[in-house]
This record gives C-alpha cells, structure tokens and sequence, in this order.
C-alpha cells in the first residue's frame, strides 16, 4: 500500500532563501501555474482565526486536484515560549483537532522565520503523524559557505575555484539571496566555459572596493602605515579619484563612529546592520574594527579627516599629497 502523502507542513527557520525555494518548489509539484495560482491562499497568521483557516482548507479546488493554503507566522504567534492568552490557547488546541481531519485535497503549509521549539504542538504532530511534514531552514555556518558556493554554481552548469568560492563567500556574507545572485552573474560572465576565479570575484562584485578601503582601515587601525601607503597608492594606480578614496574613507570611519556608539550599547553585528541599514559584510567588520580606536581618537580622526577635505577643495594641498599626508598621520594617531 503506497504511503498517504502529507496535508500539511510546517517549514521553519531563518534561512528565508532556502526556505522560498523550497516553497516554490512545492507549488510546482501540484501542477501547472496558472491552475496552482487560481487555487492558492497565502494567510496572515498574526490575525488569522480558526474559522478564516477552516474556510480555505475547506474549500473544494477549482479545476485542479489540489488547494494549496499557506499560512504566515502562525505557529510563531502560538509559540509555547509566548504567553497566551485563553483566546490563543483556544486557538491551538482547535488547529491540533482540525489538523488530523483536513481533506485529501487540501495542502496546508505553515511558514515561520523563526525556528519552532521541538515542544511546540504542532511540530510535534507534524513529526509524529503521517499527515504531516516538517523541516528546518537553518542558514549554513561560515565555514560551510564556500561549499554552498561551489554547490549552488555547480547547480546553473558552473564551477567555481576554491579561492574564488572563499574570496566570494567572504564579501557578501551570509545572505544567499545575494550569494545567489552574484553567482549567477559571474557564471553568465564566464559562460560556464571555465571556473570562476578571485579575479573574476573581484572584477564583477561590487564589495570588492569596500573590502580594499576597510583593508585600508584595518592598516590605519594597526597603525601599519606602510600597509596603509601602499594600498592607497594601488587604488590610485588603478584609476580611483583621491577625492572619490577620501569620500570612501570619510564614510567609513563615520560609521566606525556609530558603531562605537552601538558597541557600547551591547549591539551586536547583526542589530548594527539593521540599525545602520547596511550591508552584514560591512556591519561584522566594522564591529571587528571599532576595537583598533576609542571614542577619542575617532572623533579627532574624523576632524582630521574634514580638515583634509578642506585642505584639497581650497588649493592648499593636491590630493594624492594631502591623501599621503593624511594616511601618515593617521597611522601615528
């Protein structure tokens, strides 16, 4: 006897990237588009009752064998960790009723950006009855990036260098949403005809030239004035305006600034990439950099910074000596 397909899923996690995928591919097993699209209902789970749930799980599908209904945040919302109220409680026990009952044809997806604690109700039935299904969309550690790299070119027909899945995974980060972007766009690039290179990485990605101006910092921070010179002067070399490197360097050590702030606040990288609306690359080396300098000395290289400024736009230094002579003092703060 072929085993009953489940009605209903639970999928959780904050892997949001893989988690849509997944979803996405779901869909398309039901059958086509245009029939899958007419007979799906995405739910708000913050407000969503029991009746409005029971209505669309009920319903019969039009043209097709399969309803799909899914439900956003709803499990998070009856959270064994949250307090409930005698309403939420209500509310549970009667989705862990009705979910044994769902008809053959429904197809109930429960989606949540957090992960559910293993008491949660539900996944537990999902666990334990063949009605039901679960799985956890964890993002991969660090160290598993530039394997998820050269997997995910593998999957469009490419192949990526090791150095290059590394060099790639350490400028964008953990978000694979844009992992995945910039992997395809360096695999059109390279036609998948060859392995894409570090080169290739610093060519296309457009992180790159903010990964050499906080390597740049990282001189300034250390106090290693000859690192600093020389990738100064190799950014010059290779066409970058003094006034466009020192609009770069003015904005990184402003965010330094902010991040200092936060720092002493207790945020860490991931609350800094939100409260600053950056990128979680930049945000994660800010927080390492902030230790190179107290308060003090960011505000004076700040002033130092402004009145180098002043010095290139009045005429009174060119800029590739005033950048030399800024990078010098720097260094010796």
């Amino acid at each position: 006897m072929a085993k009953a397909q489940p009605v209903f899923y639970v999928f959780h996690g904050p892997d949001e990237f893989t988690r849509s995928e997944t979803l996405n591919s779901f869909k398309q097993r039901l059958g086509p588009s245009d029939t899958v699209d007419l007979n799906t209902t995405e739910l708000d789970g913050r407000d969503v009752s029991m009746g409005d749930l029971r209505h669309h799980c009920d319903a019969i599908p039009f043209m097709a064998d399969r309803r799909l209904v899914i439900v956003h945040g709803l499990l998070k919302r009856l959270s064994p960790s949250k307090k409930r109220s005698g309403a939420r409680r209500k509310l549970l026990d009667d989705l862990v009723d009705y979910l044994p009952t769902l008809p053959q044809s429904t197809r109930l997806v429960f989606v949540d950006d957090v992960l559910l604690s293993s008491k949660h109700r539900v996944v537990k039935l999902a666990r334990s009855s063949e009605q039901g299904y679960e799985k956890q969309f964890k993002p991969p550690k660090p160290k598993q990036l530039p394997s998820w790299v050269q997997k995910r070119a593998r999957k469009y027909g490419g192949e990526v260098e090791p150095r290059a899945a590394h060099r790639l995974a350490t400028l964008v980060g953990d978000d694979l949403r844009l992992l995945d972007q910039e992997i395809q766009k360096l695999i059109t690039y390279t036609d998948g005809q060859r392995p894409i290179t570090s080169e290739d990485v610093d060519l296309l990605v457009p992180y790159v030239q903010e990964a050499v101006i906080f390597d740049l910092v990282d001189a300034l921070g250390q106090r290693d004035g000859r690192t600093a010179s020389q990738i100064l002067h190799r950014l010059l070399d290779e066409g970058e305006h003094p006034l466009g490197l020192l609009g770069m360097i003015v904005r990184q050590f402003r965010l330094l600034i902010q991040v200092k702030e936060l720092k002493a606040e207790r945020a860490n990288p991931h609350q800094i990439a939100k409260r600053l609306n950056i990128h979680p690359y930049p945000a994660r080396k800010l927080h390492g950099q902030a230790n190179h300098f107290t308060a003090e000395q960011l505000e004076k290289v700040y002033r130092h910074l402004l009145e180098t400024d002043v010095a290139i736009k009045t005429g009174k230094l060119g800029p590739t000596i005033a950048l030399d002579l800024l990078v010098a003092g720097l260094a010796e703060e």
